[in-house]
């Protein structure tokens, strides 16, 4: 899978001019990326510096918000932007990580010892006291522009789909919209291994991937969330019920080995303020209240 990084350095104020025999020196980096200095000069605030591990529905809206947490004195925290699959799995293979943001509870509960189900495994990464249920979204079925298959609900994908008249962009089974978008088949009574047998069904490894297939009409519809959707300004022709697959809920939390706690539960907090609520509610997230 490829990982769609984005890095954001933390630089510090440049130094100086030197009196007769003074003699410049370079200046070292520390682990997080920032840059330090001496003889009294300002230092970055590396007690701040965080890394945030998220799923790539959060891309345009938390870098959004992550501006705003800087505006506050804060450093801007360095993202991680991928499927919450491959998030949980670089987090469990010991990759440096503050806060971890993932596109439904089970990547969560894989990571939480204390979670009431999906610990199979017994890890232990995360510090169950600081989790929170941040954000509510919505799965939706969008096409690309002009609609040409003329797809108007779930109920037609259906029909397309066991009739072999459509190609529709998904998830792979790791990531949670391709997990909700099985839930959807189950529903509606339909046997993913037979359409991707029929080749009617094209994978994403991440939700973005999905949202770029169906922007590129290389595919006649997608399921990604309504966030996708109004970021990647597509078409919405329907909405999945509670029914149909459940409540997406994005839960976040400090993980346990976060070199740096207060600062990430400080972030939290901001997350549930009404800077970073606007930037969620702007792409269609519901942020949910304390």
């Amino acid at each position: 899978m490829n990982a769609n990084v984005t890095r954001r350095g933390f630089v510090a104020a440049a130094a100086a001019a030197g009196t007769l025999g003074a003699t410049a020196c370079s200046k070292p980096t520390d682990s997080s990326g920032a840059t330090s200095t001496t003889s009294g000069q300002a230092t970055t605030d590396t007690a701040k510096a965080l890394t945030v591990f998220a799923a790539a529905s959060l891309t345009e809206s938390l870098t959004e918000a992550g501006k705003a947490f800087a505006k506050g004195g804060n450093a801007e925290p360095t993202y991680n932007f991928d499927s919450s699959g491959t998030l949980k799995t670089q987090i469990q293979e010991g990759a440096d990580c503050d806060v971890f943001i993932s596109a439904a509870p089970k990547q969560m509960n894989a990571l939480d010892i204390d979670a009431e189900k999906g610990n199979d495994d017994k890890l232990d990464f995360v510090d169950h006291s600081t989790r929170i249920d941040l954000l509510e979204n919505k799965v939706t079925l969008v096409v690309p522009e002009g609609n040409p298959k003329n797809i108007k609900s779930f109920e037609d994908l259906k029909s397309l789909l066991t009739s072999g008249g459509v190609l529709l962009a998904m998830g792979n089974s790791d990531v949670p919209v391709g997990q909700y978008t099985q839930k959807i088949f189950t529903y509606f009574g339909l046997d993913e291994a037979i359409l991707s047998s029929a080749g009617v069904l094209s994978y994403g490894s991440n939700v973005k991937e999905v949202t770029a297939q169906v922007k590129e009409a290389s595919a006649d519809c997608g399921i990604i969330y309504k966030t996708d959707a109004t970021s990647a300004k597509l078409t919405v022709v329907d909405e999945a019920t509670e029914e149909m697959c459940g409540r997406v809920i994005y839960p976040a939390a400090v993980l346990k080995a976060s070199k740096n706690a207060d600062a990430a539960k400080s972030y939290l907090e901001f997350l549930q303020g009404p800077d970073a609520s606007a930037a969620f509610e702007a792409v269609g997230f519901t942020p949910l209240k304390k």
